[in-house]
């Protein structure tokens, strides 16, 4: 049903996904004139131009999946995507601010020297310019229903790799298939960013255990094709899920062994990963975060704070 097109991003990442059927653009990718060309060169090979396209659907607000999705609005397409996620998408900049404003002092109490902390909650207002903010038209909610290119397609709700993610998932002949963003990637392990408080001065998300508990969720809806966000199309759903799971329980025993006295999640971090660039250490820290956050849901290691820092111990 669906033609995957790869569209180049500035990212470490690589090239996103975009999906094309019809008249419908599933996550078009950044905004930046070469994604544009690759995109119109794609939708010019199915006999389209920009103004044909009806609707776009947001797997989730991350700016190398929605970035061009304001081009399409200005010629008229509706945007799709979760209720969740419509503030962000109507002002990812405003998004950013918040996060840094929050990250800058939270990662000085998880170990991080301060001018450290200020340059890596900083570095990402660089991409700001691939961000293109856009008005959601049609949010949807986990159990709705579009309509796309006369195919019924159900909304599914996940958490744990991005604020707001959503799945489609519909039956393309005797196949049932999602397609579900950055939630399960083929070769590679999702790291799920860490994310601030929902509201000013409440708790911060747990989003790794709320993660693998999605995936968790997945593995038992017997899909037999998933179709990511980057890299290649998963044709043995159960399988890659279980390797995903099984690569992140061997890291989370790995921190567990590293908890041999109080230790900050910056050393958790160093541990793991060594001396991390300032352009990685966001994505170090979230993963450090992310596994004692899954130990102390679990019991395993209890966390308090001594001057001002964050430090983990075994229960």
């Amino acid at each position: 049903m669906f033609h995957r097109v790869s569209i180049p991003t500035p990212f470490q990442v690589g090239p996103v996904n975009t999906y094309l059927t019809g008249r419908t653009v599933v996550d078009p990718g950044p905004n930046s004139e070469e994604a544009w060309a690759k995109l119109l060169a794609a939708l010019e090979a199915r006999e389209l131009a920009p103004d044909d396209i009806e609707q776009i659907l947001i797997t989730h607000p991350h700016p190398d999946h929605f970035g061009l999705a304001s081009r399409f609005r200005q010629r008229g397409a509706r945007i799709v995507a979760s209720e969740s996620s419509t503030a962000i998408l109507h002002d990812f900049p405003g998004r950013l601010d918040e996060e840094q404003a929050y990250f800058v002092n939270f990662f000085e109490r998880c170990g991080m020297a301060s001018e450290t902390a200020r340059t890596v909650t900083e570095l990402p207002a660089a991409f700001l310019s691939y961000a293109s903010s856009v008005h959601v038209d049609h949010a949807v909610t986990d159990g709705d229903e579009i309509t796309v290119d006369d195919t019924p397609v159900t909304i599914r709700g996940v958490e744990g790799h991005a604020v707001g993610e959503v799945f489609f998932c519909f039956e393309a002949g005797n196949e049932r298939q999602a397609i579900v963003g950055d939630n399960v990637l083929a070769e590679i392990t999702p790291n799920p960013f860490l994310q601030p408080p929902a509201t000013p001065g409440g708790s911060r998300p747990r989003v790794l255990p709320r993660y693998n508990d999605s995936l968790d969720e997945l593995a038992t809806e017997s899909l037999d094709r998933l179709l990511p966000g980057h890299r290649d199309i998963i044709e043995d759903p159960t399988a890659r899920i279980e390797a995903i799971r099984a690569e992140h329980e061997e890291r989370t025993e790995t921190v567990v062994d590293l908890l041999d006295r109080p230790t900050t999640p910056v050393d958790v971090m160093e541990a793991l990963f060594g001396e991390l660039p300032a352009t990685e250490q966001f994505s170090g820290m979230s993963e450090a975060v992310g596994h004692l956050d899954v130990l102390e849901a679990r019991g395993q290691v209890e966390q308090e704070e001594s001057g001002g820092v964050i430090v983990y111990e075994p229960a």
